[in-house]
């Protein structure tokens, strides 16, 4: 028998896995959706990206609405959170990690559309004919909301338990390979920027608000969480990603 310990780091592992993968799939869907929805756009879903043919000035704003609908699933999940209404340890946590990439999986991408305006946000700011400087200052918005974002993620994991390593750094890390699986093929460096990007910028986000919340909130003795639903749930996702997703889904 496995301590509880490790089952619950290998139950964290397979959620974390679990939560970028849907939450890039929200991401794909509310980018191809709206053009979907456009004249002159034909767009295709795929499970690591989305194309499109055609031209429309809206495709540009619509690069958009994919972190806006990550962030939204981000804070849903934040709010599921409040109070013990979510009385399962697996299901806590998995909310804590759909918050996690709903917001880490965006809040970046303003900083790197003041950077490159090709990137998905760059492209929406561009619509708007945004300056540079009001391109920073959207940038410096969103790297100031990582702060109370980080605080609240921190207070749900630690009050699952108080060893961060155990219920966070090492599943995180332990995950990127698993993500990897779902990300393939395509070009290495797509495969693995994202999942490492966003694990290295959320982690350490996360460790450093940690200080401040920690005492605050009281561990429970740690579960004997079961890994066989998270388990279940990531083969079937990587299932539908790589037979289903991967050979393309047109929305026209």
């Amino acid at each position: 028998m496995t301590s509880p310990r490790l089952r619950l780091a290998l139950c964290s592992a397979l959620l974390y896995t679990l939560a970028f993968n849907l939450t890039f799939f929200i991401q794909e869907l509310f980018l191809v959706v709206p053009k979907a929805l456009t004249p002159g756009l034909r767009p295709t879903l795929f499970h690591n990206n989305h194309t499109w043919d055609g031209e429309n000035p809206l495709a540009s704003l619509f690069q958009g609405t994919g972190a806006l609908a990550t962030i939204i699933s981000g804070a849903i999940c934040l709010l599921l959170l409040r109070g013990d209404r979510v009385r399962s340890t697996t299901l806590r946590l998995f909310l804590i990690w759909m918050a996690f990439h709903g917001f880490f999986q965006a809040l970046p991408q303003f900083v790197i559309g003041a950077l490159v305006p090709g990137n998905d946000v760059g492209m929406a700011m561009d619509y708007f004919h945004m300056s540079q400087t009001a391109k920073w200052i959207a940038a410096a918005i969103a790297l100031a909301a990582i702060v109370p974002i980080t605080s609240r993620l921190a207070r749900h994991l630690l009050g699952i338990s108080q060893n961060l390593f155990v219920i966070a750094t090492v599943p995180a890390l332990a995950a990127i390979p698993l993500i990897v699986a779902f990300r393939v093929p395509r070009e290495m460096l797509e495969v693995l920027l994202p999942p490492v990007l966003v694990t290295i910028v959320g982690l350490t986000a996360i460790h450093a608000t940690a200080w401040r919340v920690r005492g605050t909130s009281v561990a429970r003795e740690p579960e004997m969480v079961s890994i066989v639903y998270p388990l279940v749930a990531a083969v079937a996702l990587l299932l539908v990603f790589q037979l289903v997703l991967r050979p393309g889904i047109r929305f026209y």
